[in-house]
């Protein structure tokens, strides 16, 4: 069995990928550690924060390869043009003796509002530069009138500067650490993942019981993980190949967008596990013998030419013997029962050949002024979110610095360091975070004091223990419990202690530190609770409400013709659903206080229904776009049969999800019955009668025998359009399968519809325990009151 392999290679690989990068971050620390201890005296002179050397490293090393380091030089240089050279200026029309903890707080802020407004500088960037301005004037305010203008910043700069080529040489000794390496492996290691699966699919739909299927099927399951991280991680560095492509030239040809390449392979894997997930039993009734050996066959070769896949590789897909090919497909029939074993044959026939991608980009003006007004509003929106992200960062440091410099005016720049080097790319869960920050911060803390209480004696080398507490942050960085700002808390908490110069007893800087961070920390809470007052939970509830939406608008545009606007909604739809996972997290680990607990559960089953229905689009158009390439113009006489089936479950699922558009929304049940009450008894009076009846007719929702029905209507039409080609047998089995697949991807959206509709129930009737929850009631109520006060 290939499983345990998997799994200790696995292991293996973390182990592996945690000690190279502890050792790499060892060896940058050493180089600083070496060059500002025992280099020249004038190196010693012109780095004059070596402590902030650390934390270069930390922020430009870790997780690294030696593209991510050429590219920190690059944004290293973009920090020092955006934070000091700005503070030369300052520092001159100022002049360091009229500094106080006010006005050193406003400069600060100002500076630092500047730094993350754009929206196209890198993070590291912002968080070097961040860094560079709390020390140039936090410095500048304890020495006072002592401050070198223009060499104060010089040297805040000389700083980062040493920590950059450290990493440089850390990822280049004693050998080179490079992207292209670490993505060749990882794509040699996917395909075997891939082959591995798809033999196991293989077996599972060939096997001849129901318990040897269902074993092979756990067992390619197990394997699924594995593979998106692996693939995860090919896409992740694929930018830092692009760095490296300069410097060496001789590595070439890297091959063009692998991830890309290894997706085409991942999405009909997804596929075949939807089909199993979806039959109910085994063997299966649609393959003879001749089937099963031809089957068996393309089981040993598709994974020969998968894992023949490489950065070099022109190929997208592999490509098979035409002749069995041909052959398989010829006999296959488009019936319900046997939809699901003939949609793993069209994710089958993906895999063997490229996924069609919509080519048509033409669209009439009516779309295009939409498309014009959404990238307007676009714009605005990112503008108020960039201005008030500057603007949350800019005041969270500007208190950070007073608060901290008037508790210890020598510390203060320790309360504004880990705001400014912690700043978060997006929207994060700010008391897990911080409860986290807090955490590594002391464990770092502690462990740098007994570092120096072990090597007291030998202060010129205790910052060689390092090395044993980068291995464990580096574990730390990939648990649940810490993650990579726990772990980076922890790893510079320590570099601090140990790695300090002239900062006084261990102890007492431990303690100072420690306080200052609480105060850094305590201000950035403060600010997110007072211009942040939206809870996760209720931008959970408007992302779900808007993910139904889109929903809505991509299943009414499910017919032949309009696939390439379809395409454009599911790309909307996915970083919706993606967002609304990240609300999801973040309201799970925020306080609940005095509101309704957050029902978690609930809302995950939602995003794996919702991500399910994406999934159904995307295999649904495309089946659209292969029945429109292989048929040619012979479908253009059956289009109108086929879209009158398609229109009932379009109305069905359709009205559905603005049902649960609507329904999300509702905050109490309660209150909901008192408007609608109140609102009622007006149109009652002014009219003679309620008008709430007549919107609820809008919901269209269909019975079990009418949709059973309709499908008996969609296989009978297909089966009309197949028997009229008269192009060949080949053709024929392509548009069957094209058939079954779209038949199996609307079962799925019905299906996935009536799990969400359980989902709704349970969430509504969680937040208003003591109502009785109907959901359609509840729709037609919100729709009657829109439309009474529009009428008003």
């Amino acid at each position: 069995m290939a499983t345990p392999s998997f799994e200790s290679s696995r292991a293996r690989a973390m182990w592996q990928t945690c000690l190279a990068s502890a050792l790499r971050t060892a060896l940058a620390c050493t180089i600083v550690g070496v060059a500002t201890l025992f280099g020249p005296q004038y190196i010693k002179k012109q780095v004059a924060f070596p402590a902030f050397s650390y934390v270069t490293v930390i922020l430009v090393v870790t997780d690294a390869t030696l593209g991510d380091t050429f590219r920190g030089c690059w944004l290293a240089l973009y920090a020092t043009i955006q934070g000091v050279c700005p503070t030369i200026l300052c520092l001159w029309l100022i002049g360091p003796a009229r500094l106080t903890a006010g006005t050193t707080a406003i400069a600060v802020a100002l500076s630092a509002f500047v730094v993350v407004l754009p929206e196209n500088t890198h993070l590291i960037a912002k968080r070097m530069a961040l860094g560079q301005i709390v020390l140039v004037y936090v410095i500048a305010y304890i020495n006072g009138g002592q401050t070198e203008t223009i060499m104060h910043p010089v040297h805040v700069a000389a700083s980062t500067g040493l920590g950059v080529v450290a990493c440089v040489l850390a990822l280049i000794f004693p050998y080179p650490c490079l992207a292209c390496c670490e993505v060749k492996k990882n794509c040699k290691l996917f395909a075997e993942n891939a082959s591995e699966r798809f033999n196991l699919f293989v077996k599972a739909f060939t096997a001849e019981d129901n318990s040897c299927a269902l074993a092979f099927i756990s067992q390619a399951k197990s394997l699924v993980k594995t593979g998106s991280k692996l693939l995860q991680g090919i896409k992740t560095k694929q930018e830092s190949m692009k760095w490296e492509r300069f410097p060496f030239k001789f590595l070439r040809p890297y091959g063009e967008n692998p991830g890309s390449r290894f997706q085409d392979v991942q999405t009909p894997l997804r596929g075949m596990e939807i089909a199993f997930d979806n039959s109910p039993s085994f063997p299966v009734g649609i393959l003879n013998s001749d089937q099963k050996s031809v089957l068996q066959m393309l089981g040993e070769h598709i994974p020969k030419q998968v894992n023949n896949m490489s950065l070099e590789s022109s190929a997208t897909v592999p490509e098979s013997n035409q002749e069995n090919t041909q052959k398989f497909f010829q006999t296959l029939e488009p019936t319900k029962k046997d939809l699901p074993s003939l949609f793993f044959l069209f994710c089958l026939n993906l895999l063997l050949n490229k996924p069609i991608t919509n080519s048509s980009s033409s669209t009439n003006p009516k779309q295009q002024n939409q498309q014009g007004f959404f990238q307007n509003y676009l714009s605005i929106t990112k503008s108020n979110k960039r201005f008030m992200a500057a603007f949350k960062c800019s005041l969270s440091l500007g208190l950070a610095i007073y608060f901290g410099s008037i508790y210890s005016k020598d510390n203060g720049f320790w309360a504004g360091l880990p705001v400014a080097i912690s700043l978060a790319g997006s929207r994060e869960a700010t008391f897990k975070v911080a409860n986290v920050k807090a955490q590594g911060t002391v464990l770092g803390t502690i462990y740098g004091i007994l570092g120096c209480f072990v090597f007291e004696k030998y202060v010129q080398i205790r910052f060689l223990s390092l090395l044993p507490w980068f291995i464990v942050s580096s574990f730390l960085r990939q648990s649940t419990m810490y993650g990579q700002a726990g772990g980076l808390s922890a790893i510079i908490g320590a570099l601090l202690i140990l790695g300090r110069k002239g900062f006084g007893p261990p102890s007492e800087f431990a303690i100072a530190r420690i306080t200052e961070t609480f105060i850094g920390l305590s201000c950035s809470i403060i600010v997110e609770i007072l211009l942040l007052p939206t809870r996760a939970t209720t931008l959970a509830k408007l992302q779900l409400s808007k993910s139904f939406e889109i929903l809505n608008e991509s299943i009414s545009l499910i017919s032949f013709g309009s696939i390439g606007n379809l395409v454009e909604s599911q790309n909307k739809l996915k970083s919706h659903i993606i967002e609304m996972g990240k609300f999801i997290a973040e309201a799970e680990a925020e306080p609940n206080f005095w509101f309704v607990p957050f029902h978690g559960v609930c809302y995950r089953k939602l995003v794996g229904s919702l991500t399910k229905m994406l999934e159904y689009l995307h295999f649904g158009s495309q089946a659209f776009m292969l029945l429109e390439q292989e048929s040619g113009g012979s479908i253009d006489n059956f289009v109108h049969e086929l879209d009158g089936d398609i229109k009932l479950f379009k109305d069905f699922v359709g009205s559905s999800m603005k049902c649960f558009e609507e329904v999300s929304l509702v905050k109490s049940l309660e209150i909901l019955d008192k408007e609608f009450e109140k609102k009622k008894l007006s149109v009652d009076v002014e009219l003679g009668t309620s008008q709430s009846s007549s919107y609820c007719n809008i919901i269209r929702y269909a019975s079990e025998e009418e949709l059973d029905e309709n499908f008996r209507s969609y296989f009978e039409h297909s089966k009309e359009f197949v028997d009229q080609i008269v192009n060949g047998e080949e053709l024929k089995g392509q548009v069957v399968l094209s058939l079954s697949a779209l038949g199996f991807c609307m079962d799925g959206l019905v299906k996935e519809t009536k799990e969400i509709e359980k989902a709704i129930r349970e969430v509504v009737q969680w937040e208003n325990p003591s109502s009785h929850v109907n959901l359609h009631d509840i729709s037609c109520k919100v729709r009657a009151l829109a439309n009474i006060i529009v009428a008003n």
